[in-house]
């Protein structure tokens, strides 16, 4: 009996000892998200990364512009909230050297809302329009209202598309360009606005409901992940990327958002 009582002691020292090896070797990175759908996705990213040997601390933000220089500065580890249009637009304007390691993640599809109309062809004469002021979104704006019919713009133009490059305006459209955080509060005032999801979720729009038009899966607006230049080979980006896309977060997001936020695998 004495002897079995030793064996059973050392097996468990050898196990707490294991367990404090593997608890002090386990990664930790911040994530950093903007509030609503992004920090909600990063929520259901953590139990499955924390399985793999990874911990995650979500960092949340209401102003996204000061997520990419966290990031660059090393504040942040990575990043999880904007599209190829909006990073490269960061990178070139605050000379950040940050770089995407997850290629499609998840849409948060753009589309237009009325509280005037029913249907884009009810839009009067001279309607006033309001859309994102920020460069790369104002240009994913004008392509939607090119889809929908209401502006024609110059040939091969994509998210670098400017209000200078509408050649037709066939209803003569007045386009007001506005902070993103306002544009669904403009519905009272205007007679159409074309919002990004992560805006009208937290406006109590539903793009698939609501929307009078929406992008679809071929948008170049798919969000990302992004880190530091340096860190991109860094062993827990691996990682996180295959704990993103588990089928465990595409099922949160597909029973939580109810195809208003789309995943990309």
């Amino acid at each position: 009996m004495r002897h079995t009582f030793r064996l059973t002691t050392a097996a468990a020292a050898l196990g707490l000892l294991l367990a404090s090896s593997l608890t002090a070797s386990a990664e930790s990175i911040r994530l950093g998200v903007t509030a609503g759908p992004h920090a909600q996705i990063a929520e259901a990213v953590v139990p499955v990364a924390k399985a793999k040997g990874l911990d995650i601390e979500v960092v949340e933000f209401s102003d996204g512009a000061l997520i990419d220089p966290a990031t660059d500065a090393g504040d942040l580890d990575v990043n999880g909230f904007q599209h190829t249009p909006y990073l490269d637009r960061q990178n070139a304007d605050r000379g950040l050297k940050l770089v995407s390691v997850a290629g499609k993640t998840v849409l948060l599809p753009m589309a237009g809302y009325s509280s005037r109309v029913k249907a884009i062809a009810d839009l009067p004469e001279g309607a006033q329009v309001t859309i994102p002021n920020d460069p790369s979104n104002a240009g994913r704006a004008l392509k939607l209202l090119e889809k929908a019919g209401l502006i024609k713009l110059t040939p091969g133009l994509t998210f670098n598309a400017t209000e200078l490059d509408i050649i037709k305006n066939p209803k003569n459209i007045k386009i007001i360009p506005m902070e993103t955080g306002q544009l669904a509060r403009s519905l009272e005032d205007v007679d159409f606005s074309v919002i990004t999801s992560h805006f009208a979720l937290s406006a109590g729009l539903n793009p698939g409901k609501d929307g009078l038009i929406i992008e679809d899966q071929l948008s170049e607006y798919f969000c990302l992940l992004a880190v530091a230049e340096k860190n991109k080979d860094a062993a827990w980006v691996k990682t996180l990327v295959d704990s993103y896309k588990s089928p465990e977060v595409k099922a949160f997001i597909e029973t939580t958002f109810k195809g208003n936020v789309i995943p990309g695998w």
